[in-house]
């Protein structure tokens, strides 16, 4: 999309933009009561949220903001994550990514592979925290189930909370890593050497 700056290309509107950060902000406050409710070493996380029960009580609810405004993120954003042959050479050439050499790469569009690979991960990831939140949500929901499934979808609730942490990591190395990244998600804007530069299929197609 093109700006009124002949320099600049809109990459994400002001909605896409609020959705993201509300996404964000929502996960801060999920991770955080998370980790408190995890392990006794980590329950003074609790102060933050008002106290243990506050914390118990507000983490449900939390989630579910989450994943609302995630699955919105996602309908936005899905059909820019199909993964198509470049993306797998992409893949292969790794150490070339690494090595920040770009020019070497298949010509990328708006979204490199790495960036759909992780997008996969977390809407999987957001869909097993779901399911499993609901079974050991235990004011309205745990009752249904027996004690085993609750177990099991306790242990489902940990590891997908700990691959979308680590994932969540990793996306904000990688924003920071290519200058840029960060202020095209609280401006909306990108210069056009840095669409050239990173994302030049996308970038030739927004300029046309």
């Amino acid at each position: 999309m093109k700006h009124d700056d002949p320099n600049l290309i809109v990459r994400y509107s002001p909605n896409e933009r609020t959705n993201h950060w509300i996404t964000a902000i929502t996960f801060v406050l999920l991770a955080l009561s998370g980790l408190a409710l995890f392990h006794p070493s980590m329950f003074w996380l609790t102060a933050l949220f008002g106290g243990g029960q506050w914390t118990r009580i507000l983490h449900p609810f939390v989630g579910v903001v989450m994943f609302v405004s995630f699955l919105i993120l996602a309908l936005r954003f899905w059909h820019h994550n199909y993964l198509d042959k470049s993306d797998i050479q992409w893949v292969r050439q790794i150490d070339d990514v690494l090595a920040n050499q770009e020019d070497k790469l298949p010509e990328i569009g708006r979204y490199n592979a790495g960036q759909k690979l992780l997008f996969f991960a977390m809407v999987a990831c957001l869909v097993l925290l779901l399911a499993s939140g609901i079974v050991i949500w235990r004011r309205y929901f745990s009752f249904f189930f027996p004690i085993d499934v609750i177990r099991l979808a306790a242990v489902v609730h940990a590891i997908a909370a700990f691959v979308l942490i680590v994932g969540i990591v990793v996306h904000v190395y990688a924003a920071l890593w290519v200058k840029g990244s960060i202020g095209a998600m609280v401006r909306g804007t990108v210069t056009l050497g840095w669409a050239r530069k990173h994302h030049p299929r996308w970038f030739r197609e927004s300029v046309k």
